[in-house]
């Protein structure tokens, strides 16, 4: 059932075989042909055979190619690494400072963080640190809740030959802020905002951040500060304070700092109009959304895919379905081009309402307009396991490979509990073992539930090989 070595011997023979037919002379020079390439032998070819058959293929890599192919798989963890890895060691070629950053990035989402300094290091011996890396690592750290990791990296910084300036201190509140740990954020700015003299950005970060508290009074108390200090609130300061008073119920008072802002000669952005079209529809305020929508174009201002996308959910929010579809046919029209998240607002709430064929339907129309991203078939792929559809759901994950799209943890987690609740314990360890290959640690409930599976059919050697692998994954210590 797990131990495939044979069929992965013979896939591997194959794949190398048609990896011969591109010789060095026949490659395409285009970066998009030549990732594309890349990506067919990442997705078809065993991991323990990637070298040789990426060897094998003639391909030759540049800078936009590895970017492209990094991107394409920034979800698949150390699978991503390999690749990364071989790239760098081929003739004439360099990592770009970019390609380390999505490495880096990729690494941190999978808390592989002691591979992550390794590639930091790596950068300094060269020369190429900057700003940007630091942030990076500060962001995915306090996502991950690693408070103390996020402050370090700031600290060290120095160390590294890269002092910190006003865009990494921002960086750092920023981080802090979006994770939910504005108290922190905060403190480190009364402690620090001396050193660095905060700018419009500065305080617009921990205005977000009170506001996502949230806490009303204090996001206030920031914004005065601001303006006491001489600091004029930009176009950015006015919308997040929009957004801040639309989340704390104030739509109204939202509207006067609105009129407020056009007084001052700010005029009010596609962005500010989003947020309240949104707002009036969380608040079933649906007439209002429309003449929110309506005041926006008579004001001149071109409606992008978020405007359309908060009136879209406002529609779907009150049961309006044929409304909702019918602003996609006038984004159609009008060329604005929708994305994953139209994709998902209407998915979402299909569910919600367990209309399963319609949302099925608006995937299929969709996907033909724009690229799902990992929500859209993690939603969907749910959808089918909970209403024992998990062959639809099997076929959809097909789908996503030929697509070349890299799962993330949650979508395997979406898969693997439905074969556990069909009582698939084969297809589900196939699926729990391609996972943690790609680096990607499961969940402590959904191990524990395939292993409790494992167990009642008597496969406790399955379980001590899943343990093992498991064991392999990389710990997270703290290094520099």
């Amino acid at each position: 059932m797990i131990f495939r070595i044979q069929i992965l011997s013979k896939s591997l023979s194959r794949f190398l075989n048609a990896g011969r037919l591109y010789s060095s002379g026949e490659i395409a020079q285009d970066p998009y042909d030549t990732a594309k390439r890349v990506c067919n032998i990442i997705t078809s070819c065993p991991k323990i055979g990637l070298d040789t058959a990426l060897d094998q293929s003639g391909l030759r890599v540049s800078e936009d190619v590895v970017e492209k192919v990094l991107e394409k798989f920034e979800n698949a963890g150390m699978l991503a690494h390999r690749f990364f890895d071989w790239a760098g060691k081929q003739r004439h070629y360099e990592h770009s400072v970019r390609s380390y950053h999505i490495m880096i990035g990729s690494l941190a989402k999978i808390r592989q963080y002691e591979i992550m300094w390794d590639l930091v290091n790596t950068m300094r011996g060269k020369g190429i640190l900057n700003i940007e890396t630091f942030c990076i690592m500060m962001r995915k750290y306090a996502r991950a809740q690693k408070v103390d990791e996020a402050v370090y990296t700031f600290n060290v910084m120095k160390k590294y030959d890269v002092p910190p300036n006003l865009a990494a201190f921002n960086g750092l509140l920023s981080a802090l802020c979006k994770s939910k740990n504005v108290r922190k954020a905060q403190e480190i700015f009364d402690a620090m905002k001396d050193q660095f003299f905060p700018d419009s950005k500065t305080y617009s970060i921990l205005l977000e951040g009170w506001g996502r508290a949230p806490n009303l009074p204090k996001a206030r108390e920031i914004f005065n500060e601001m303006t006491g200090s001489g600091c004029k609130p930009d176009i950015v300061t006015y919308g997040i304070m929009v957004d801040v008073l639309c989340k704390a119920g104030r739509t109204d008072e939202a509207v006067v700092v609105i009129k407020d802002m056009e007084y001052s000669g700010c005029e009010p952005t596609s962005f500010i109009y989003s947020v309240l079209i949104h707002t009036y529809g969380i608040e079933n305020r649906i007439e209002d959304a429309i003449d929110t929508f309506l005041q926006m174009e008579r004001n001149g201002v071109r409606p992008d895919v978020a405007v359309y996308n908060a009136l879209i959910s406002a529609f779907c929010k009150v049961n309006k379905f044929e409304n909702a579809y019918k602003v996609v046919d006038e984004m159609d029209k009008k060329g604005v081009k929708p994305n994953s998240r139209t994709c998902n607002i209407l998915i979402n709430g299909l569910i919600g309402r367990e209309e399963t064929d319609e949302a099925f339907r608006v995937f299929r129309k969709l996907s033909k307009m724009c690229e799902p991203d990992a929500d859209t078939y993690t939603m969907m792929i749910k959808m089918f396991c909970e209403k024992d559809k998990v062959e639809l759901a099997l076929k959809l994950w097909k789908y996503m490979k030929r697509k070349q799209f890299a799962p993330s943890m949650h979508t395997f987690s979406a898969i693997i509990n439905g074969l556990c609740e069909k009582d698939d314990v084969a297809r589900a360890c196939v699926f729990m073992e391609e996972m943690m290959e790609r680096g990607i640690r499961p969940g402590r409930y959904l191990f524990g539930k395939l292993r409790q599976l494992l167990l009642k059919i008597g496969r406790k050697d399955v379980v001590e090989f899943l343990q093992e692998k498991m064991n392999l994954l990389v710990k997270e210590p703290l290094c520099d």
